[in-house]
């Protein structure tokens, strides 16, 4: 009696033992939905802000933080470089592009003069980042893949720079 005893205590502990492994990860698949549903009603409304700056000039004063003066114009493309850039950064976020897939995208939109300028414009924004974050981190790849763009003896821009590695 005591054995059978002795295996009904293993079942149940085994039992219990899976119901909260279960919990566990039906909790963390949870959480990963509820940061990425953030997330995207966080960029929405980023968005939603800038096209409202880009829309009115009054509202673009506001997010005039350059060390220098910009004509309102080149502010409105800025916001746009912006709204593009942070876009390509959520599409990272949310997992649907690898560090590798942003590097290559980046590469196409530094292609642009007006979006090497607004990178230059607001290199003093980066400066506030913390060193250990993710959005620090690609500031810095950004300033890499800028640099080596400039620096190269070829044409053929989607060549240059080397990718990042996955490991990040």
């Amino acid at each position: 009696m005591a054995t059978q005893s002795s295996g009904v205590r293993r079942i149940v502990s085994a039992a219990k033992a899976r119901v909260m492994a279960i919990t566990d990860s039906l909790s963390t698949r949870s959480t990963r939905h509820r940061k990425r549903a953030v997330l995207a009603q966080q960029h929405r409304l980023h968005l939603d802000l800038m096209c409202k700056a880009m829309d009115d000039p009054a509202l673009a004063a506001v997010l005039d933080t350059y060390e220098t003066d910009i004509p309102l114009e080149k502010q409105r493309q800025f916001l746009f470089a912006n709204a593009l850039y942070i876009n390509a950064l959520y599409f990272h976020r949310i997992g649907a592009m690898t560090r590798a897939e942003l590097y290559g995208h980046l590469r196409v939109m530094c292609q642009n003069r007006v979006f090497r300028e607004y990178w230059e414009a607001t290199r003093h924004h980066r400066k506030s980042l913390p060193e250990n974050s993710e959005e620090f981190t690609l500031g810095l790849m950004m300033d890499d893949l800028i640099r080596d763009l400039v620096d190269a003896d070829t044409d053929e821009w989607w060549v240059v720079g080397e990718p990042p590695e996955e490991s990040l």
